[in-house]
């Protein structure tokens, strides 16, 4: 009777057992799915709340309200906010639930992204709206939240010919409309002031091509120190002296911007603003080569003429430019003489249009 009454308890023991495994695997099967639905929750949430704001950002760009740069801007600033905010309330979640399950009580916070405002972390979400647009945080590198310094491409092109020393220029022995000049090269653009854009330091590098074409069937003669036109013996179709030079520019830009703050970052823009550049640039002289074409017996020649001609080694003048956005008229003015001593003081001028893409 003992034995059958131990056997019973046994048995009894095993089945309590059971039991209470199979609650507490159900509790903990139960809280695992809980706080899935609470992860997807908060995701639906911050998605509904992402996607009303590229609604009614859509809305003001078809209303011609913002740019579509500046549309473009909102949306990701907008998709990086709620990317933040899913990671940081998810975490709030999971740190609360094991707060709680060591007996802790847990009170709501309130979650910053820093002290200064800069992301602290990243994540990567895709979301589509309603046409399709695509609103993406890549999760990587965050971006700075206040740049001083942006760079750009430098590019200008235009006419070009020569201030003669007891000459005026409607006299000049080059063609106005033919001798021409190009520039481009990289420049960087440095904000002056701690809190406004309205002066900016601009420097870089270019190549200058300036292009002189003489007048009345003419070419240039180098004879020793000497650099002078002569006529050309036979028919010139085209008769042009080219100078290559690489300078570094130097501008103070002058100017109204807009700010625009995207909650963890700004941004200063000068688009559709007017802007005013003074300064100059120095440099040296690459090389001087003159172009000729003409006919000989019936055939066409073309001679390729690479020596000093005298030139200056050493560029340097003056230059400013005044426009809009990236947009600009241009001038510049060569200090250096074209041509070294003895010959007579020839200063090489441009006038053309600057483009800061």
């Amino acid at each position: 009777m003992k034995n059958i009454v131990f056997i019973a308890f046994i048995v009894s023991q095993f089945v309590w057992c059971g039991q209470i495994m199979a609650q507490e695997n159900k509790n903990s099967t139960d809280k695992a799915d809980s706080l899935q639905q609470k992860r997807e929750q908060i995701i639906v949430e911050e998605k509904d709340a992402l996607k009303k704001e590229v609604l009614a950002i859509n809305k003001r760009f078809n209303n011609g309200e913002i740019t579509p740069e500046e549309a473009a801007g909102l949306k990701e600033a907008a998709a990086e906010i709620h990317a933040l905010n899913i990671e940081n309330k998810i975490a709030i979640l999971e740190n609360s639930v094991a707060l709680t399950e060591r007996g802790g009580v847990y009170k709501d916070t309130v979650v910053t992204s820093g002290e200064d405002g800069k992301d602290l972390s990243r994540i990567e979400i895709q979301f589509f709206d309603d046409e399709g647009s695509l609103v993406e945080i890549s999760s990587g590198q965050q971006k700075k939240y206040d740049k001083k310094t942006r760079s750009n491409l430098l590019m200008a092109f235009g006419f070009n010919n020569a201030i003669i020393e007891g000459q005026s220029i409607d006299k000049s022995p080059y063609k106005m409309g033919k001798s021409k000049f190009f520039e481009i090269g990289w420049t960087w653009s440095t904000r002056v002031l701690e809190n406004s854009n309205a002066i900016r330091f601009r420097y870089g590098f270019a190549f200058q091509f300036n292009g002189l074409n003489p007048t009345d069937n003419m070419y240039f003669v180098q004879d020793g120190d000497l650099t002078y036109l002569e006529e050309f013996p036979g028919s010139l179709t085209k008769s042009k002296l080219r100078m290559d030079n690489l300078v570094v520019p130097i501008h103070f830009e002058f100017g109204p911007s807009k700010k625009i703050d995207k909650g963890n970052y700004y941004r200063f823009s000068t688009r559709k603003k007017f802007k005013y550049g003074i300064g100059g640039y120095f440099g040296f002289n690459l090389r001087t080569r003159q172009k000729l074409k003409y006919s000989e017996n019936g055939s066409k020649q073309k001679d390729k003429i690479t020596q000093s001609y005298n030139t200056s080694n050493l560029i340097y003048g003056l230059s400013s430019y005044i426009g809009v956005d990236s947009f600009s008229f241009y001038v510049k003015y060569d200090l250096n003489k074209i041509f070294n001593e003895p010959n007579r003081r020839e200063n090489n001028i441009s006038l053309g249009l600057r483009f800061d893409l």
